[in-house]
């Protein structure tokens, strides 16, 4: 793992975060805080002892220090100070990361128009299962993605990258994308056109269409006179002879274990078209709300499926 992945890797830099801060607490709870408590006491008894010799020899003393004495010394060395109190937020955020939601941020437009650019995401971590952080093992079966679901995962090709597409195939399904259309276990699927959409980052338009894939009504984007597929950027990938190719697009079937994603976007995206499936180790969460963003307010809480 090379430095810059490890730097990309946010859930790693928690967890080391949290080993380390929570390392020090229980040190701190354990040990160091018996230890001060001990020394306190000792030197606590001496000052009673001494003011007690004083006042014998009628010597009027302020008992004000005491207090100031004991504060002293028991108080937390500065670094273990913070790592205390850092670490009970830095545990809750990566519980939260890790098992229950996780944000994310759409960095380009390959799902248009459902997704836009700049678009801060939640995605629920545990409807496919309960997954080990860093790891992501699955531990806990819970429910498998269907197809319409728009899923985030780890790019096969790169898995310190987190992509994010709509679920098109599960396990055993027959793909065929032709002239822009898909066709699923042999039934097309159906098509209502919407208004030209315009792109307000190119300032172009893109023809939209409703698609229904498997009862999960969603929009499309297509480009006139784009090629369904781009048959120079095909790479190898595991399965892949599960596929056949031509220009007016593709047929696959998906391999046990692996599912086929597709852009939204649907000229402007690459996806299972060009780099394969996406085996099942490599889900991360069904994305779900757009919670934040910050160049257009109108998007903040938007459900999306």
């Amino acid at each position: 793992m090379t430095l810059q992945s490890i730097l990309g890797n946010f859930a790693l830099i928690l967890f080391v975060l949290t080993v380390v801060t929570g390392i020090i607490w229980f040190f701190d709870r354990f040990y160091l805080s018996r230890q001060r408590r001990a020394k306190a006491d000792a030197a606590l008894a001496e000052f009673d002892a001494r003011n007690a010799k004083l006042s014998a020899d009628g010597i009027k003393l302020e008992n004000s220090g005491r207090a100031a004495l004991e504060a002293n010394l028991l108080r937390q060395p500065t670094w273990v100070e913070y790592s205390g109190s850092f670490f009970p937020v830095i545990a809750m955020v990566f519980f939260l990361r890790s098992f229950l939601y996780e944000p994310f941020k759409i960095p380009s437009s390959s799902m248009v128009p459902t997704l836009l650019v700049g678009d801060l995401i939640l995605v629920n971590k545990f409807t496919y299962g309960i997954r080990l952080p860093i790891l992501n093992k699955k531990v806990i079966e819970v429910n498998k993605p269907q197809r319409g679901d728009v899923m985030v995962f780890k790019y096969p090709k790169d898995m310190s990258l987190d992509y994010i597409k709509r679920v098109v195939g599960v396990p055993g399904d027959k793909i065929t994308y032709q002239n822009k259309r898909l066709t699923i276990n042999g039934q097309a699927l159906s098509y209502t056109p919407l208004p030209d959409y315009l792109n307000e980052d190119t300032l172009d338009y893109s023809q939209q269409f409703t698609e229904n894939l498997s009862n999960v009504q969603h929009t499309i984007a297509v480009r006139s006179g784009r090629p369904p597929i781009s048959l120079e950027g095909v790479m190898d990938f595991p399965n892949k002879d599960a596929c056949s190719y031509n220009p007016e697009g593709f047929t696959c079937t998906v391999p046990a274990g692996n599912y086929f994603m597709m852009g939204d976007n649907r000229d402007n995206s690459e996806d299972s078209r060009y780099w394969g499936f996406v085996p099942d180790e490599n889900i991360v969460g069904k994305a779900f709300l757009v919670w934040m963003n910050l160049g257009n307010f109108k998007r903040i809480g938007t459900f999306f499926k």
